[in-house]
């Protein structure tokens, strides 16, 4: 029998706290909204019909994990996606769902 690599330690606890960040709603939520546009705090209040004091605290958590950024447009912070992984996760984490239950694309949209 072959012998698998495993992970070490370290980069287990790191991968499993990485994910742990994907297993809110509310953060879903907005980083599907920056999926499709980047967005300042207001407009994500207004897509999502949630206090800014949500969308800003969990925008906090998002940026301590390095899953979105943010740069200055004047006053307004405007938000993105990190980078092209967080945009390939939550892509192909849909396309999972849509394929385990059956879903069309139509089905996860409002």
């Amino acid at each position: 029998m072959a012998k698998i690599k495993m992970l070490s330690e370290e980069m287990s606890y790191d991968l499993s706290d990485f994910f742990k960040i994907f297993g809110d709603a509310t953060r879903i939520k907005i980083l599907y909204a920056l999926f499709q546009s980047e967005m300042c705090v207001n407009e994500l209040v207004n897509e999502l019909g949630m206090t800014q004091s949500a969308i800003s605290h969990q925008l906090r958590l998002l940026r301590q994990n390095d899953i979105v950024k943010f740069r200055k447009d004047g006053q307004q912070t405007i938000y993105s996606l990190d980078d092209e992984h967080v945009s390939v996760l939550l892509d192909k984490g849909i396309e999972h769902i849509l394929h385990k239950n059956g879903y069309s694309e139509e089905d996860y949209h409002e």
